[in-house]
């Protein structure tokens, strides 16, 4: 028996796709033959790996992240917390060396598990599926038996029929059926986003590993379980969970053409790093096309002072410009 997802493709799921296939062309012609695609590749694997473990807890800062997958030395850090980001760097270089693996076998996810969680579950033991019942708020997953059957149901379904839907599509469905069987103790979390992940490489959808989705379902962590307990809620109805990733691929796809312009733009000889309220505003200025300095500081709930500390390295790069006086300009992308 294989798994049979059950959704409708949307007239708003279909729009979405149609941008992100936009979108991605853009930047796939954009990575023609430039030198900082490796730049580009460790940026998303630094925000795919905090984003992923701060949902579940981890308090590790980004910045503290990319010290660590640096080799830097992170101040007051916390064993456990710098183990499971090491763990996720050696999760994510296990997928990029698979990322075209055909067929995904049990073995694989085993593995996978095994690499994410060593040395800090807290129940159960990694690389083997659950032996216990779990609860996950008001989910109770299937009962342990049951696991390996609905496991293999998954896995034939994403090795065959699969094969038919946009990567956007499977991606999101193999997340949301993975969570639901819920097949470790613990470590699901982790393990089924980058299993999401993994699809996107493997469909060539991904192509330079340099997307990272999970940064949207980090920024809001209750829509994001709250995406997630719908399909439940609507017994496994999955066209409002596909809506919702299909959303947050494409915003993942416009900060990924905002980190190519970041990184074509320099200051002093040195490439602009943004900070993540940087990224926001130059998302704004593209929706709203431009903004008045009050607009801004309001929008991104910053003083006046603090609008100005964002904006003045933004037009040194020359990524964005003022048009008009101090007083009564707007600003707008470059």
């Amino acid at each position: 028996m294989t798994y049979q997802p059950q959704f409708t493709v949307t007239a708003r799921l279909l729009t979405t796709i149609e941008r992100i296939t936009v979108l991605r062309e853009n930047i796939l012609a954009a990575m023609v033959q430039v030198p900082w695609i490796p730049a580009l590749q460790k940026d998303a694997r630094v925000r795919n790996t905090h984003s992923s473990t701060a949902i579940e807890g981890n308090p590790l800062t980004l910045e503290q992240v990319r010290a660590i997958e640096e080799g830097r030395a992170v101040a007051v850090m916390a064993e456990r917390a710098k183990r499971e980001v090491l763990n996720y760097f050696s999760g994510l270089r296990f997928i990029e060396r698979h990322a075209r693996a055909r067929p995904i076998t049990h073995d694989e996810i085993l593995t996978l598990h095994r690499l994410i969680t060593a040395g800090v579950m807290d129940q159960g033991a990694a690389g083997r599926y659950r032996h216990v019942g779990v609860r996950v708020g008001r989910h109770v997953a299937p009962p342990p038996h049951e696991v390996s059957g609905l496991m293999r149901e998954l896995l034939d379904w994403w090795n065959g029929d699969s094969a038919q839907w946009s990567p956007v599509i499977t991606s999101a469905i193999a997340h949301f059926r993975f969570e639901d069987i819920h097949p470790f103790a613990d470590g699901n979390g982790r393990t089924g986003r980058m299993l999401a992940l993994w699809e996107l490489y493997r469909r060539g959808f991904d192509t330079h590993h340099i997307f990272s989705v999970d940064e949207y379902y980090w920024e809001n962590r209750p829509r994001y379980y709250r995406a997630l307990q719908a399909v439940r809620e609507q017994e496994g109805e999955l066209s409002g969970w596909l809506e919702y990733v299909a959303e947050g691929i494409h915003r993942t796809l416009d900060r990924v053409w905002l980190r190519i312009e970041r990184l074509k733009a320099t200051r002093r000889g040195a490439p602009l790093v943004l900070r993540p309220k940087q990224e926001r505003l130059l998302q704004l200025l593209r929706d709203h096309q431009s903004m008045t300095p009050r607009e801004i500081w309001h929008t991104l709930n910053v003083s006046k002072q603090g609008a100005m500390d964002l904006l003045h390295p933004l037009l040194a790069a020359g990524l964005v410009r003022r048009m008009g006086t101090k007083k009564s300009g707007r600003y707008i992308l470059a």
